[in-house]
């Protein structure tokens, strides 16, 4: 009953709160001009985000559709209580949610994320989730790429004053009125014949680079 009644209620209450949040926080973005023209011309991609950032990025979804005219994307959550909690929080900021891993035995959340981006739609994964090792590109993403030759996307965002949470991940949250960075890396194609492991090393030298970006941003 407690479990039932937890999943009923936070992701709406979570919502809440990041919603009230984000109202007060001070918002710069980097680029979004190299990923627009994707947008415009109907070309699925892949957002890759590390795990401690995620706190925000259902919200930040909703606004770059909002204000930028980004289309919807379609998340990757776990099978796990944690994964029902975060797809009833997803949703709540009209993301579309697949069930499953995309790097551990999730042949299911596999083929689904490949027919949608084969369909044009975007998606969304963290990489180094659901419990690490922390920004450890895992393959799901390497493989969907080569498979599909929908480009990835690092993103990341920074945000100061903020606190890190005492999680495996060190989750990063911001402070209300904090300064918030949003920071897109360029688009990365990964081709059907290239070296996985060449190519993971590269796409998570990237997402570090674009978390790095996105918290200098914020410290200057």
């Amino acid at each position: 009953m407690t479990e039932r009644l937890l999943a009923a209620t936070a992701p709406g209450l979570a919502a809440l709160v990041v919603r009230l949040l984000a109202t007060t926080l001070s918002l710069t973005t980097r680029g979004i001009e190299d990923v627009s023209p994707l947008w415009k011309g109907g070309r699925p991609l892949i957002y890759v985000v590390w795990h401690e950032r995620v706190l925000l990025m259902p919200w930040i979804s909703a606004w770059l559709r909002r204000t930028q005219g980004a289309p919807t994307v379609t998340a990757l959550t776990s099978h796990s209580r944690d994964g029902e909690l975060a797809s009833g929080y997803a949703r709540r900021f009209g993301l579309e949610v697949v069930r499953g891993s995309s790097s551990r035995g999730g042949a299911v959340a596999v083929r689904t994320l490949a027919r949608t981006l084969c369909g044009g739609r975007h998606i969304a994964l963290v990489p180094d989730g659901p419990r690490g090792p922390r920004h450890r590109l895992q393959p799901g993403a390497i493989a969907l790429a080569a498979l599909t030759g929908a480009p990835i996307v690092p993103l990341a965002y920074g945000a100061r004053p903020a606190r890190r949470l005492s999680s495996w991940d060190e989750m990063l949250v911001p402070a209300p009125f904090a300064r918030c960075a949003i920071v897109l890396g360029s688009p990365l194609t990964i081709d059907r014949e290239a070296d996985r492991e060449i190519a993971r090393k590269d796409v998570e030298r990237a997402l570090l680079d674009v978390t790095a970006a996105a918290d200098r941003l914020v410290s200057a």
